[in-house]
């Protein structure tokens, strides 16, 4: 389990399936919203107070993004505290959940430098992936695979090459296809890496 503080209000952490597994839980219990799941919110939320400080002592929205192979990002946001009634609503230690669950085919990456990429590509394409979608944002760059670009590659793997140059996006692709730029539509690894990495000699 990773933790991230995005702002005073909001933390983002990462589960692996590893993590689910190790605590009797699956992909699909998720979808239940069952007592296992209520427990597994519990104990994030005691990791998040004690790593970051962040105490979910009220209405809080968490936004669920399961991605195939390499596990799932979930967004805590705390709801405004400005409104009184949440004061007389809501006693100490009593959390109110309202969860999103969106689940994607897609596996979209976020790197903090275009070196980042290049230096995946490098390893990506000897591993036999040449796909991919490039696109940069707010100073990052984001790699989407589609299923396609991903046939006969071990999902494993693939995802822990990936991680060791990048983390699992919290930005959806829809928002980072509008407002982003289009770097490399097809082929990014392939393009990348013949470009960077193994430059033709002249």
């Amino acid at each position: 389990m990773r933790l991230e503080r995005l702002t005073m209000d909001k933390i983002k952490i990462f589960l692996t399936f590893d993590d689910l597994k190790e605590r009797g839980m699956t992909k699909e219990d998720l979808w239940m919203d069952g007592p296992k799941v209520h427990d597994l919110f519990r104990e994030m939320m005691s990791e998040a107070d004690d790593e970051l400080g962040f105490k979910a002592d009220g209405p809080v929205a968490v936004e669920v993004f399961v991605m195939p192979a390499q596990g799932m990002v979930i967004i805590v946001t705390k709801g405004s505290r400005d409104d009184e009634e949440f004061e007389d609503d809501y006693d100490d230690g009593y959390i109110e959940m309202k969860v999103t669950l969106d689940e994607s085919d897609e596996v979209f990456y976020e790197f903090d430098t275009f070196e980042d990429v290049i230096a995946l590509s490098s390893r990506l394409y000897p591993f036999g992936v040449v796909g991919g979608t490039l696109y940069s944002y707010d100073n990052k760059f984001y790699l989407k695979f589609e299923e396609y670009d991903l046939i006969g590659v071990d999902d494993d793997s693939f995802i822990a090459l990936l991680s060791e140059f990048g983390n699992p996006s919290t930005i959806t692709t829809y928002r980072i296809a509008e407002y982003g730029k289009e770097l490399m539509k097809v082929e990014a690894i392939y393009r990348t890496y013949h470009t960077f990495v193994n430059r033709p000699k002249c």
